[in-house]
């Protein structure tokens, strides 16, 4: 078995994170548990040098204890291929320098396990990957055609209306039949984007939660419930969302059983979807959370679970 010995996370800035909901910090705490050596960097650390990857380091040494929660060492740069895991890990906006980062850790992989496959992470952005199951989804439509998007909600009625490549409930409106500020939404989003736009039919059970559910290998391992403020659509959490314990439903099992193949296919180890109703409205593969809801609520440990998966993989 090839042992795990050092561990690079690329990441934004430890020092930015909130320790209590944030699922890299998680990751990285049972890494260092596992007696695997941490290594922290920024993706504006990374260097392509004559075929070599490299990035500017710093050994990371954690504790949570909020305010208090890391100890970074003396930067050094390294040719990443020379580190046993990187853990792809920083948050979108998915835009051109995220791609590039792809291009760049794919030189290493999988030499040097990167997780998750950085080629599938570029191939696979999180609200069109999830259209290659378009039963299993709200009538959905991509495109940046005022009128596509008039006539999508005139017969939808009420809609969601996102940016393609947009995170954590930014840039999210709800907008009905009869709303007047339409003809300036689209306006605003054609000028803010050059990418097409999502919208996707309302889903009136979002008012009763939005699951994120957690696939480690191709398989549910945790669920939380994310209820929606009172005068908000969105339940991302850090916009106000309330985290509620849940287990799966049947409708959700069959969903997980249908992705899950595709998911192990493409070497994808943490992923998490979003599940309204009966609807899965996202594919997560770039930097899924949760893992610390979920442990708090019912005491799975799915950083244990992904490492054990990655220990797998490494041998």
């Amino acid at each position: 078995m090839a042992k795990i010995r050092n561990v690079a996370v690329q990441m934004d800035h430890v020092s930015t994170i909130s320790i209590a909901g944030d699922s890299t910090f998680a990751m990285s705490l049972e890494a260092q548990a596992r007696g695997y050596r941490l290594f922290h960097y920024t993706p504006d650390r990374l260097s392509l040098r004559d075929g070599k990857v490299y990035a500017t380091v710093e050994p990371m040494e954690l504790r949570d204890v909020e305010g208090d929660h890391y100890t970074l060492g003396v930067p050094e740069r390294v040719d990443l291929a020379t580190m046993d895991v990187v853990l792809l890990r920083q948050d979108p906006p998915f835009d051109m320098a995220y791609i590039t980062s792809t291009h760049l850790l794919e030189r290493i992989h999988p030499q040097t396990l990167v997780v998750n496959d950085p080629a599938w992470v570029r191939n696979s952005p999180e609200k069109i990957f999830v259209t290659e199951f378009a039963d299993l989804m709200p009538p959905t439509l991509i495109t940046r055609d005022p009128a596509e998007i008039a006539a999508f909600r005139a017969e939808m009625g009420d809609i969601i209306l996102k940016p393609l490549y947009g995170n954590g409930g930014a840039g999210v409106f709800h907008t009905s039949r009869d709303d007047r500020n339409f003809a300036s939404l689209l306006e605003m989003f054609a000028q803010m984007f050059r990418e097409p736009f999502i919208a996707q039919a309302y889903l009136p059970a979002v008012r009763k939660g939005d699951k994120r559910i957690l696939l480690v290998d191709g398989e549910p391992v945790g669920a939380i419930n994310r209820v929606p403020a009172e005068h908000d659509s969105r339940s991302n959490m850090h916009v106000g969302g309330r985290p509620e314990k849940t287990v799966l439903t049947a409708r959700e099992k069959e969903i997980c059983d249908r992705i899950g193949p595709s998911l192990k296919a493409r070497g994808f180890l943490l992923v998490g979807i979003d599940v309204i109703g009966d609807y899965m409205t996202e594919i997560n593969v770039t930097s899924p959370t949760g893992l610390r809801e979920v442990r708090r609520f019912d005491g799975t440990d799915i950083a244990a679970l992904l490492w054990d998966a990655i220990e797998r993989k490494r041998a």
